[in-house]
């Protein structure tokens, strides 16, 4: 997939913002603060219906402007081309694909965008929803069947909880068919994200053994959020009544994780900040090489103050990786990285909000 032209007005410090990227490397250069990550911002936006920034979707909004809009054009590598976007207008958002009103997930199944940025490293070190979404999200553009499967089970999960929050003696009734919906989506969603995982796996190890091979083999073990040695429908019924006290339900997917080790850092906690950050790297890029062998093309790479964000060498590193393919490229950074000074690159200059492109 690759943006034919991005269109962004109110968001953060951007307004009345028109880009039309290289289908290559486009590299937007400007001072701290001018406004160069919010142009990644609004194609992740456009691809993850969120920022990949911390906060809500609230904060996004330009001080004083009473609404936000990013459209794009992109195209596919079978010519099929789509017209997206995503706006707020008071509280309420809307998606939009070809100019009719559409879900955000339908939106989302529409583009392909990976961001590496100063927060990646949160895939490795941070909290388990980092793991579950970067899942579900690979899963969204490549199994059609996991939507309905997820869908299911959010509204099981969704009634289970309020059953559980109703107070007083819990109604077999009430619960057993919500419990049995639970547990059936549950397993189905388990079973997805389990495969996935085992297809991705040898993508990122291909990476992984590039950039940390002084840590050896690289493997990751998956944690469906309930003990493996029994089911979910009878852990489910087991914790009925721990579940009731905590008025909500400790066991399932939602609890999934996926644990990450190398054969010398069997652990975590042994990885260094700059270890983390290049295991989420590779972890980045192997999931969108993956998406490139499922779906015959590469989504859009997003690189955010990669001179920063990544010593010389690696730099030079990922550069290569994607100078070979068939890949759009966004990059920012306060100037040209050195790794990409004799490359074939678009520069944009980006101050106090706009953007320019230089010749």
């Amino acid at each position: 997939m690759k943006f034919e032209s991005l269109r962004i007005a109110g968001l953060r410090c951007l307004e009345g913002v028109s880009i039309t990227p290289a289908p290559g490397i486009s590299v937007f250069v400007g001072a701290n603060g001018a406004g160069k990550t919010s142009v990644l911002e609004a194609a992740y936006l456009l691809s993850h219906g969120r920022s990949f920034r911390a906060g809500s979707r609230d904060v996004l909004l330009k001080r004083g402007a009473s609404a936000l809009s990013v459209f794009a054009e992109v195209s596919s590598a079978d010519g099929r081309a789509r017209r997206l976007g995503l706006g707020r207008e008071g509280a309420r958002w809307q998606a939009r694909v070809d100019g009719d009103a559409v879900s955000l997930g339908a939106l989302v199944q529409e583009c392909a965008v990976v961001c590496f940025e100063p927060g990646s490293h949160d895939l490795i070190a941070g909290g388990s929803e980092e793991r579950r979404q970067f899942l579900d999200w690979g899963l969204f553009h490549v199994e059609h069947g996991f939507v309905n499967q997820w869908r299911r089970y959010q509204r099981a999960l969704k009634q289970r909880n309020a059953l559980l929050r109703s107070g007083g003696p819990l109604n077999p009734g009430l619960i057993e068919p919500w419990e049995s919906e639970l547990s059936s989506s549950g397993e189905g969603l388990s079973a997805y994200r389990k495969a996935y995982l085992d297809r991705l796996l040898p993508h990122i190890q291909a990476f992984m053994g590039n950039v940390l091979p002084e840590l050896g083999e690289f493997t990751i073990r998956y944690k469906p959020g309930w003990d493996e040695t029994s089911d979910l429908a009878t852990t489910l019924f087991e914790r009925r009544g721990r579940d009731l006290a905590r008025g909500h339900t400790t066991a399932g997917p939602h609890r999934a994780d996926f644990s990450v080790a190398f054969e010398h850092a069997p652990l975590r906690e042994h990885l260094s900040r700059g270890q983390e950050k290049l295991c989420a790297l590779a972890c980045l890029l192997g999931q969108a090489s993956l998406h490139a062998e499922i779906r015959g093309e590469w989504p859009v790479v997003c690189l955010d103050d990669l001179a920063s964000e990544l010593d010389r060498t690696h730099q030079e590193w990922v550069v290569a990786q994607l100078m070979g393919r068939d890949v759009q490229v966004l990059v920012t950074g306060t100037e040209v990285p050195h790794a990409l000074s004799d490359q074939p690159v678009t520069v944009f200059h980006v101050e106090q909000g706009a953007v320019t492109a230089l010749l």
